[in-house]
């Protein structure tokens, strides 16, 4: 597939299905076979990969972007020789880096969970085409990645103000708001993943959801506190 169709998410569940390393093969820059800005956007989502990987301890060297189009056979087969050697240099996953199993899986799964809110945070860098192709490697800091993660907001549903219309509950990517018609919504923060749908969808007229970051959620409100009982509308 194209280049640009690789996403972050591709790469980190490669690395929590076992693989040591990963590498990527794209068309040259500007010379992409389906949209021009193809590999401009696999490169900007592989560095940007390779910072979050150094960010919750993984060597970026796991992850590597060549180019290579379909008649460079020998350019691949090299290609593919060299990083077979850095990864076997590295060994296993997590080995290298001193985490073990479990740690580096629940590191690996809330970086894969939050990918959503990562790349609505990064979206403008992300949508970039640079002339200088060289120049993706400086646009994501690692001051840059460590204040994104410390900024990682929650979102709260008010019962004060939720009336229970059902708009975030249907809108939700991931099914993480409980609710029904006449019951107080909740999210649940486990299944949460932090895109911030609810907290845009919600009608201006509620305000119900309100984001948070820096400070906890408050807990939610008791089952038997949530039902709405709605007043019948008088007859005119």
């Amino acid at each position: 597939m194209c280049g640009g169709r690789i996403d972050i998410a591709f790469i980190l569940r490669a690395f929590l299905g076992g693989a040591d390393g990963v590498i990527i093969c794209s068309c040259w820059p500007g010379e992409c076979h389906y949209v021009p800005e193809g590999n401009y956007n696999a490169v900007s989502m592989m560095n940007l990969t390779r910072k979050l990987l150094k960010h919750i301890g993984v060597n970026e060297e796991r992850l590597k972007l060549q180019w290579v189009t379909a008649s460079e056979g020998i350019r691949f087969a090299d290609t593919v020789t060299d990083f077979t050697k850095t990864i076997r240099n590295l060994g296993p996953l997590g080995s290298y880096e001193g985490l073990e199993d479990d740690d580096l899986k629940s590191r690996l799964q809330q970086v894969t969970k939050l990918v959503p809110y990562i790349k609505i945070a990064k979206r403008e860098k992300l949508l970039l085409h640079l002339k200088d192709v060289e120049a993706y490697s400086t646009l994501y800091t690692d001051d840059e990645i460590d204040q994104l993660f410390k900024e990682i907001p929650s979102y709260y549903i008010d019962p004060e103000k939720c009336h229970a219309c059902g708009t975030c509950r249907r809108r939700c990517p991931a099914g993480a708001i409980d609710g029904d018609k006449n019951l107080i919504h909740i999210i649940n923060q486990d299944r949460c993943i932090k895109c911030g749908t609810c907290y845009e969808v919600c009608p201006a007229r509620f305000s119900a959801v309100t984001k948070l970051v820096g400070q906890p959620v408050p807990p939610p409100i008791p089952e038997e506190k949530r039902k709405i009982v709605r007043k019948p509308k008088e007859k005119g």
